[in-house]
């Protein structure tokens, strides 16, 4: 409890101080104090973390500050590794257990300098929510924010006090697995989702017992490897990176951030843990960013060339390092902080200090980052687990229901032909069909934390609850790879003897995430030809999709009459599923990635750079496919609604800005159809002539509106500087003089148009 760790920190705070009188001895003279905090003043909580973090450095030997620097996971978080002084460990989600290790830390270490226990809560710790590239397609930051406001809270219940999350990466490429864990193609929505995710996660004070420090990842440009295989080289230019892929993380940083965890990748041939550029000139110095940059795992030892040497063991591969003391060397002066799972700081810590590779001033500078973040996560104060109490606060019932909300914003009607959904509640005879419709830890996602499948209400479950007084048929069909056509006789009877199909398809958890990279985007295996089986009964269906990237479904367009597009909805899955298709909640998410016709599009995506010839499939002399249209299959922020809206009367408020004014947008959307629904807003922007070509669009504001029928509401954005300026290839952020067209509507082509002129 609490008030225990208090009286126990009172009784170590008095041990601290005898152990810390010894330390303190310059040339024969014992420090001056008076009791306890003077010989320990670290330990005061009535001294600011500044003074707390310099007290606490100078007690500090260099092999304690070195072990400062270690991060270790679960497996490696021993007993020895802890008394010997380990800085963090993550991966330990038992309550008792992280208690073991933090008393080690707390009463058997010479400085008693407490453990920070970090996981990877990335859409819910127990409580597990849509998979964030589904809670971004809800246009919504509240979805975020109840989803990070919940895990914050659930992971502090166990001890934890730092999470690997948000993922902010930006992604045009769907190949890559790991954009199912981020916000989709676009930085604008991506940075409002960054930026409300690390508010709800800190809250204002992140030392309170029910928030957590974030960590955004992975610093930068991870989500654009080339030809999509996870842990490939990313190369851009200067703009490129500056305009599409850092801002995210600064407005993760602007937000509050306290750590960040730097990238697998290389940028431009500089790795991510060993980028200057990105690490200490942009974000520690131009952002005055002043928490820690930790590694990814590994990710220190895979700077060195292969075969690895010093250790001759152990990942590598990068080249920019010769051994493991050269990848430390790289790593420290690039302004990477703590080390996680590889040991090169620690082993080589001293050696390149004896050198003059690393100055004691850098070293001083990742041990101050380090405390900093303890002090300010009140660890000193509070280092324990409430284990008694732990439980009761994970997956609460005003926690699922918050996350049957968030699952039912959160999903995109792709397709409803002739009013196919939603479907009637008093239809005698449903039957569910597909790999998808009663799995529950496919329900979950990939990254889903302490997520239990047993928790997980699937859509067979959800339907049945939602109808009970219909016959509700299950037949599988197949799995998900779909190797077989075995069980397609049986489905199609099943389809033809029903009033109504749910067709449940998609990707397996596994198929996303991490180390998921497909080079066929389709519908696994004969997932296609099972709809095919189904509309040849001539009875209405609709497909519901489970898969954590976007798909080429263009057969699947062509064949079901509705499509929902559900992504990996959480625990909630089946009830948020039915709450939609039986039309209790009106879908209203749009998408945050465009979906291509073919692999062969990619990368497609909304916000693309301008060209000389751009395409036009009537002329062959363009940037163009000979087989494929222009466009995609749907486009970045589409999604459809039971009911209809029109968007229109685009007014600016004036037709010139100088560069330090504004102009403000407005524009009505009006529910034109019969039942209440939910439509967003978009409002995008076109520089046409600049110094840099500028992408043919770019959102720059949003608004999720709920109308009943015949409603009208007036939607207000502002347009400024950070609107209408870019950063050009020397990284100077500019603001040009000129035109700038203004686009409104309800995805990204919409069709209303305006314009003002920037003046100096």
């Amino acid at each position: 409890m609490r008030s225990s760790s208090r009286d126990i920190w009172r009784r170590l705070t008095l041990a601290a101080a005898v152990v810390a009188v010894g330390a303190l001895v310059v040339g024969g003279a014992v420090a001056a104090g008076g009791g306890n905090h003077a010989a320990a003043p670290w330990m005061s909580p009535n001294k600011n973390v500044e003074a707390r973090v310099n007290a606490l450095l100078s007690a500090m030997t260099v092999d304690e500050k070195l072990q400062q620097l270690q991060l270790f996971a679960d497996y490696q978080a021993t007993d020895d590794a802890v008394r010997n002084g380990l800085g963090s460990a993550f991966g330990i989600t038992d309550p008792a257990q992280v208690n073991h290790l933090q008393h080690v830390a707390v009463e058997q270490t010479r400085l008693h300098i407490p453990l920070l226990f970090a996981f990877d809560t990335i859409h819910g710790f127990r409580t597990i929510f849509p998979i964030p590239l589904g809670e971004a397609s809800s246009f919504d930051p509240s979805v975020a924010s109840t989803d990070f406001t919940i895990a914050a809270r659930e992971s502090a219940a166990v001890g934890l006090k730092q999470i690997y999350s948000p993922m902010v990466d930006v992604s045009h490429e769907p190949r890559w697995g790991r954009i199912a864990e981020g916000a989709g193609e676009d930085p604008y929505l991506g940075s409002v989702m960054a930026a409300t995710r690390v508010r709800a996660a800190q809250g204002s004070d992140y030392s309170a017992p029910d928030k957590v420090v974030t960590s955004p990842k992975h610093f930068v440009a991870y989500g654009q490897p080339e030809g999509g295989r996870e842990y490939n080289t990313t190369d851009m230019s200067v703009q490129r990176l500056r305009n599409f892929y850092l801002p995210p993380f600064k407005a993760a940083v602007d937000a509050g951030a306290d750590t960040v965890m730097c990238s697998f990748n290389a940028i431009s041939g500089v790795p991510g843990c060993g980028n200057p550029q990105t690490e200490t000139d942009i974000l520690k110095h131009e952002w005055g960013f002043d928490g820690f940059i930790e590694s990814d795992w590994t990710a220190v030892a895979e700077l060195r060339a292969c075969p690895p040497k010093n250790p001759d063991s152990g990942p590598c591969g990068h080249g920019v390092a010769a051994d493991g003391a050269d990848a430390a060397r790289v790593a420290l002066n690039a302004g990477t902080d703590s080390e996680m799972v590889s040991t090169n700081f620690v082993d080589f810590g001293k050696q390149l200090l004896a050198q003059h590779l690393v100055k004691m001033s850098r070293i001083d500078d990742a041990v101050r980052r380090i405390l900093r973040v303890k002090f300010r996560a009140g660890l000193f104060e509070h280092p324990y687990a409430d284990v008694a109490q732990a439980e009761s606060k994970l997956m609460t019932p005003a926690d699922v229901a918050a996350e049957r909300w968030a699952a039912g914003r959160s999903m995109v009607l792709l397709k409803n032909s002739g009013g196919t959904l939603p479907l009637s509640t008093n239809l005698n005879s449903i039957a569910v069909i597909g790999p998808l419709a009663d799995s529950k830890a496919d329900s979950l996602g990939p990254w889903s934390g302490r997520g239990r499948p047993q928790d997980v209400v699937t859509v067979l479950e959800g339907i049945r609850a939602a109808v009970p007084g219909a016959t509700v048929t299950y037949v599988q069909g197949c799995d998900v790879q779909c190797d077989s056509t075995a069980g397609f006789a049986a489905a199609k009877a099943a389809a033809a003897g029903a009033d109504a199909t749910v067709l449940v398809l998609g990707e397996s958890a596994d198929m996303s995430g991490e180390a998921s990279s497909r080079s066929n985007i389709d519908l696994p295996g004969k997932q296609q030809a099972l709809a095919q089986a189904i509309a040849e009964t001539g009875k209405p269906f609709a497909a519901v999709l489970m898969n954590g990237r976007p798909l080429t479904i263009d057969a699947l367009d062509a064949t079901a009459p509705a499509i929902l597009e559900a992504w990996f909805p959480g625990i909630q899955a089946g009830n948020a599923v039915a709450d939609v298709l039986f039309g209790k909640v009106n879908p209203g998410g749009k998408l945050p990635v465009t979906f291509p016709h073919s692999v062969g599009q990619i990368p497609i995506y909304y916000n693309h750079e301008p060209t000389g010839r751009p395409c036009d499939t009537s002329v062959k002399w363009n940037s163009r496919y000979i087989d494929l249209p222009c466009t995609p299959q749907y486009e970045f922020g589409f999604g459809l609604s039971y009911t209809t809206f029109a968007v229109s009367n685009l007014e600016l408020s004036s037709h010139t800005m100088r560069r330090n004014g504004s102009v403000t947008a407005t524009a009505d959307v009006k529910n034109t159809g019969s039942r209440a629904g939910d439509d967003v807003v978009q409002l995008y922007i076109h520089d046409p002539v600049a110094s840099i070509s500028q992408p043919v669009r770019r959102l720059r504001g949003f608004e999720r509106v709920t109308l009943n029928p015949g409603q009208t509401k007036t939607v207000r954005f502002t347009l400024d500087a950070k609107d209408v300026g870019f950063y050009d290839n020397t990284g100077r952020f500019v603001v040009e003089p000129g035109a700038i067209d203004v686009y409104a509507g309800d995805s990204s082509s919409a069709a209303l148009t305006g314009s003002f002129t920037v003046t100096p």
